[in-house]
């Protein structure tokens, strides 16, 4: 089993900032790309930033300049740092890691079960 927790999320005010965290653990060889979405009411979810297993960054260009993804490989980890938060950031953020199961020589795609951002103006 795998798993992707994410936490950290929470009720901020409009220019303030939030750092989500997402864990992946359990029967774990490696982990591939690690990426951050979201989802706001009514809308479709969309890609915030992704981050490959050597460190190269991407970013949509909603959050370009306010926000800085990170993983930490020893730990199972991806970070969203975010700041000058805006109400339009409010939304359910996932995790997201292209994971190799031990004993398996393939790779799943494994989300987290979402977190609540929301930004008060």
């Amino acid at each position: 089993q795998v798993q992707l927790v994410e936490s950290g999320g929470g009720l901020v005010q409009a220019g303030g900032s939030l750092r989500l965290s997402c864990v992946a653990s359990g029967s774990i060889f490696s982990i591939g790309d690690m990426a951050w979405y979201r989802q706001a009411p009514g809308k479709q979810r969309e890609l915030v930033a992704t981050v490959t297993s050597g460190g190269t960054m991407n970013y949509a260009e909603s959050v370009k300049g306010r926000s800085t993804i990170s993983r930490d490989n020893a730990k199972n980890t991806v970070y969203l740092q975010m700041n000058s938060l805006k109400p339009e950031d409010t939304a359910v953020y996932y995790c997201n890691a292209r994971i190799i199961k031990i004993r398996t020589a393939l790779s799943a795609t494994y989300w987290g079960q979402g977190i609540q951002v929301t930004v008060s103006s």
